[in-house]
């Protein structure tokens, strides 16, 4: 079996034992399948439970049998960062020898790094009854803390994209596709992207296998920065990937908008005023005309007589003077001018200088208004023209941003305590800090421990799944010693860092986790030691 094949469960091999220096384990494994071939093994991690030849992976790709003893494949992730003992900075280190197992707990000083034990390749707590894989013992400005870390198994889960671009992708409450199968659905627009809802349980458990598995993979791909085709009933087809500019109808989208189009004037009025004697932004939302806004009227910029093929807001202001589209300011329009009425004589005058722009500056265009009052197409002047560019450099790049949003319930919160409700309880005082793979989590309000957080603050494939189906995530815990106890903690299973990696979770066999070791993500606060928990 090569180091690079993956499986899963807890590392729970017939008859291994709790580590040594634990207390005995208060559970047993479940009695052999007696229709099992003698050389398989039934791993317990999740509800499948697979039988697993020897050399061979289960279904997950996180366990194997290993000459018999089932055994997590993917190596335990530590965060490390290392305290200049004059500054208090961080810097790179390099892994320092652990203490053997048994010795005294590990003490963090300025002259080693700190470190994080993640739930990333930690494995599970299912069946429910068992504590987590590894429940942790460190210091942290001389504190005394605990964090528990699991991968959860979830059902209850989803994706929340937010694509940023000017361009419609689709109506809002439509379908999203994924290799055929229904996998979200579009929500409401926000200023400047797109948001999309993948995932969730009616997809993942509620529909037919196939669209199951097909969202299953689909959120891990995402979850995992990896690129994913998506397309979207009545609109689109675009490719997400966390991180990278969105694709639609095979085409890169390169900015968001600046604003809405009465924005656009409100914050460019004054530099056009001198210039040209009308400006239109085209916008799906609020396309704004610069004379008749009160932009424009502070300025005393005389009405031009351009009239609006829309309805109309307040002053300069027009809703729907298209459809929604991948044209002009999010529109489906391709011509400018056919959002325009006939001028008002009694205003408009030939020779008028007109641009109509974009929200994003990648459209625009230059006209003069003949005697006829038509307008006539001509060349920019190169004073506008940087304005146009300017509107261009306020736009800030398309991207797409992935955020995991999960219900921890059932056996995350079994593996933390006896006494689930007081975990929850917890959290909302502020008790514990949550964490993804040591990427900070935002905890909803309300009831139960619903938590979101951006992929790209989490350590590269952080992510996998289970053929129940269901998504396997990161999730870790930590709080002070004395607030792990009080709410009810499995203090038994309390282990010093070194102790934990010289002897792998306490379910295991007794050998070393196999480890690797990452430096902070950039913007990530240190998982330990966050305020109010050492207050």
């Amino acid at each position: 079996m090569s180091e690079h094949e993956h499986t899963m469960t807890d590392g729970l091999g017939e008859g291994a034992a709790a580590a040594a220096a634990l207390p005995p384990a208060a559970w047993q494994a479940a009695p052999r399948n007696q229709r099992m071939a003698a050389h398989k093994i039934e791993c317990n991690a999740c509800p499948v439970l697979c039988q697993i030849s020897d050399g061979k992976v289960g279904a997950c790709d996180r366990y194997a049998n290993r000459a018999g003893v089932l055994v997590r494949v993917d190596p335990v992730l530590l965060v490390r960062r290392r305290l200049d003992a004059a500054q208090g900075d961080v810097a790179g280190a390099d892994l320092v020898p652990f203490v053997p197992a048994g010795s005294a707990p590990l003490v963090q000083d300025a002259d080693a790094p700190e470190l994080f034990i993640t739930a990333v390749g930690a494995g599970t707590t299912y069946p429910d009854y068992k504590p987590a894989p590894f429940i942790v013992a460190s210091q942290a400005q001389g504190v005394d803390m605990v964090t528990v870390v699991t991968e959860g198994i979830f059902s209850y889960c989803s994706l929340k994209l937010k694509i940023d671009t000017d361009r419609w992708l689709g109506p809002e409450q439509a379908d999203v596709r994924c290799n055929g199968e229904v996998v979200g659905h579009v929500s409401t627009a926000e200023y400047g992207s797109q948001m999309l809802s993948l995932g969730g349980v009616h997809h993942i458990t509620g529909g037919s296998k196939k669209e199951g598995r097909v969202t299953v993979d689909m959120m891990a791909a995402l979850g995992n920065r990896q690129a994913v085709d998506l397309t979207i009933d009545g609109g689109a087809q675009v490719r997400v990937q966390a991180g990278a500019a969105p694709v639609v109808n095979g085409v890169p989208e390169q900015r968001m908008r600046l604003g809405c189009g009465s924005a656009t004037i409100g914050i460019f009025a004054q530099q056009f005023a001198d210039l040209v004697d009308e400006v239109v932004v085209v916008d799906d939302h609020i396309t704004g005309v610069l004379t008749e806004h009160q932009a424009g009227r502070c300025l005393g910029l005389r009405r031009s007589g351009l009239q609006i093929r829309g309805r109309k807001s307040t002053p300069g202001r027009y809703f729907q003077v298209a459809n929604p589209g991948t044209g002009w300011g999010g529109t489906d329009i391709a011509d400018p001018l056919s959002i325009l009425a006939p001028w008002d004589a009694d205003d408009a005058w030939p020779g008028q200088r007109l641009l109509m722009v974009s929200t994003t500056g990648e459209h625009a265009a230059w006209f003069t208004l003949d005697a006829a009052l038509q307008p006539q197409p001509g060349s920019m002047p190169a004073a506008v023209q940087a304005i146009v560019d300017r509107i261009g450099e306020n736009c800030e790049p398309a991207l797409c941003s992935v955020l995991f949003v999960a219900g921890a319930g059932g056996s995350l919160r079994a593996g933390v305590t006896d006494n689930p409700v007081r975990l929850t309880q917890a959290i909302k005082q502020s008790l514990v800090n949550v964490t993804c793979g040591g990427a900070p989590a935002y905890v909803w309000p309300g009831g139960g421990i619903t938590v979101m957080v951006d992929v790209l603050r989490m350590p590269a494939s952080s992510f996998g799944t289970v053929p129940t189906p269901a998504i396997v995530a990161p999730i870790e815990f930590s709080m002070r010693l004395a607030d792990y106890q009080a709410l009810g903690g499995h203090m038994a299973y309390v282990r010093p860092l070194a102790q934990a990696l010289a002897t792998g979770s306490w379910h295991a066999d007794g050998a070393p986790a196999a480890r690797r070791t990452i430096d902070p993500l950039p913007g990530n606060a240190w998982p330990l030691g966050q305020p109010p928990m050492l207050g």
